[in-house]
C-alpha cells in the first residue's frame, strides 16, 4: 500500500482536493479512478473541484478502497483525530480530592475566600460553555482549598461541589457524583436556598445512577423547602429548575402522569420570566419547552418529542442558552430521532452538538454511545463519519 502524503500540519485540503492528490500519486486519470468506482468522469471532476461533497460514507469507503487507503485519510482532511485528553486521570485527581480531608499539600499561601469564589465563577463559566477538560483540571484545588478555608464557606462549598457532580455526571460517573452532590446538600447546612441548589446537583446525580424515583422526590423536597421559605430567600429560578429535574426524572421512571403536572408547574412559573443563567441554573419558557421534549421522548412519545424540539431549537431564544445546555440536549434527543428511524437527523443533531460545544461529543460516554447507534444503522453522511473518525470511533 502506498503510504499517503505528508500533510499533518493542520492545514489539510478538502477531501475532494485529497482525492485528487491521492489519484494523482497513483498515476490514475479522473476516467481511469471513474471506472473504478463506477462513477462518472465528470463526477470525479466535480467533486475534486469542491462543487459536489463525498456525503456518504458508503462512497468515501469506495473512493478510498479505490485509492489504496483507509477511510480516515480522506476524512483526516476535515477532521484529523484529536489527542482527547486524559479524563481518566483527572477523575481519579478528582476521586482523591473528595477523599482527603486535610490541608492541600502545597508551599504557596492558600487562596482567599475572595480568589477562590472568584476561581469558582471562572469554572462555572467554563462548565456553561463546555469547556469540561478545563473544569476537570480546576476542580482538585479548587475542592482542597474551599474545604479547609476558614470563615463561612457555605455557599462556596455548595457552589464547587455541585460543579463536581455535574462535571462527573457528564463523564459517567454517577456513583461519585452522588458523592460530590451529598456534600453540596450537608454543606447546605440546611438554608432553603442553598439546600435547592445543592438538589439539583444531586437530582441529576440520582437519575444518572438510574434512581427516577428518589431524584424526583430529591427535587420535590426542596421544592417544598422553597416554599415555605420566607419570600426574600426563594428564588423562581431555582425552583423552576427542581421542577425540572422532577419532571425529568418522573419521565426516566415511566411516572408520564407526574411528569407532565411537574412540567406544567414550571412552565407557570417561567411565564413572564425572562431567560436567566448562573453556576449552572437556566431557567425560563426555552429550558422548560425543552424539557417538555425530553419528557415526552422518555415516556415513548417520540414523534412530539421531536416536534418540540424543532419549535423550541428553531427560535431566537435557543441561542441564547449556555452551549453546555444547547449541546446536551441534542446529544439527548437523538434517541427520539433513532426510535423514529430517522437516523440522518439523529447525525446531524450530534454533528450540531460536536460544534457548539466540542467536548460534549468528545468526552461524554453517553454521546460517543449515540454516535455508535447512528453508525450501527448503518453508512451514515460525511460530517458524522469525520466526527466519529475524529474520536476514533471508526478508522
Amino acid at each position: 500500500m502506498t503510504p499517503e502524503p505528508a500533510r499533518r500540519d493542520g492545514n489539510e485540503p478538502p477531501i475532494g482536493r485529497r482525492m485528487a492528490e491521492l489519484r494523482a500519486l497513483r498515476g490514475m486519470s479522473q476516467q481511469v479512478f471513474a471506472d473504478r468506482i463506477r462513477k462518472s468522469k465528470s463526477w470525479v471532476d466535480k467533486v475534486e473541484r469542491g462543487v459536489r461533497t463525498l456525503d456518504r460514507l458508503s462512497v468515501i469507503e469506495t473512493v478510498a478502497a479505490a485509492l489504496g487507503v483507509a477511510p480516515d485519510v480522506l476524512l483526516a482532511g476535515k477532521a484529523p483525530r484529536q489527542q482527547l485528553p486524559d479524563t481518566g486521570g483527572d477523575v481519579e485527581r478528582l476521586r482523591a480530592a473528595l477523599a482527603r480531608y486535610d490541608l492541600p499539600a502545597s508551599g504557596k499561601p492558600a487562596p482567599s475566600l475572595a480568589q477562590l469564589d472568584a476561581q469558582a465563577g471562572y469554572a462555572w463559566t467554563a462548565y456553561r460553555n463546555g469547556h469540561h477538560p478545563q473544569v476537570l483540571r480546576l476542580l482538585p484545588d479548587l475542592l482542597g482549598h474551599s474545604r479547609t478555608q476558614p470563615g463561612d464557606t457555605a455557599d462556596l462549598l455548595v457552589r464547587v461541589y455541585r460543579l463536581a457532580a455535574q462535571a462527573l455526571v457528564k463523564l459517567g460517573e454517577a456513583d461519585l457524583a452522588w458523592l460530590a452532590a451529598d456534600r453540596a446538600m450537608s454543606a447546605a447546612s440546611g438554608d432553603p436556598l442553598r439546600a435547592g441548589l445543592a438538589a439539583i446537583s444531586l437530582a441529576q446525580a440520582l437519575r444518572a445512577l438510574g434512581r427516577g424515583r428518589l431524584a424526583m422526590t430529591a427535587a420535590v423536597n426542596a421544592v417544598h423547602q422553597l416554599d415555605l421559605a420566607p419570600s426574600h430567600v426563594r428564588r423562581p429560578g431555582v425552583t423552576g429548575t427542581l421542577l425540572i429535574e422532577a419532571a425529568l426524572a418522573a419521565a426516566s421512571s415511566r411516572d408520564a402522569s407526574a411528569a407532565g403536572e411537574l412540567t406544567e408547574r414550571a412552565a407557570r412559573l417561567a411565564d413572564g420570566q425572562h431567560q436567566h443563567d448562573c453556576d449552572g441554573v437556566g431557567f425560563g419558557p426555552t429550558p422548560v419547552d425543552l424539557a417538555r421534549a425530553l419528557v415526552a421522548m422518555w415516556s415513548g412519545d417520540h414523534q412530539s418529542a421531536v416536534t418540540t424540539h424543532r419549535r423550541v431549537t428553531s427560535g431566537n431564544a435557543w441561542h441564547l442558552l449556555p452551549a453546555e445546555h444547547r449541546a446536551a440536549h441534542l446529544i439527548d434527543i437523538t434517541h427520539a430521532y433513532l426510535d423514529l428511524g430517522d437516523v440522518r437527523a439523529a447525525g446531524r443533531a450530534l454533528v450540531a452538538a460536536d460544534r457548539i460545544a466540542t467536548w460534549e461529543t468528545r468526552i461524554r460516554p453517553v454521546a460517543r454511545a449515540a454516535l455508535t447507534a447512528v453508525f450501527r444503522t448503518g453508512p451514515g453522511a460525511a460530517d458524522v463519519s469525520r466526527l466519529a473518525a475524529s474520536i476514533g470511533l471508526i478508522r
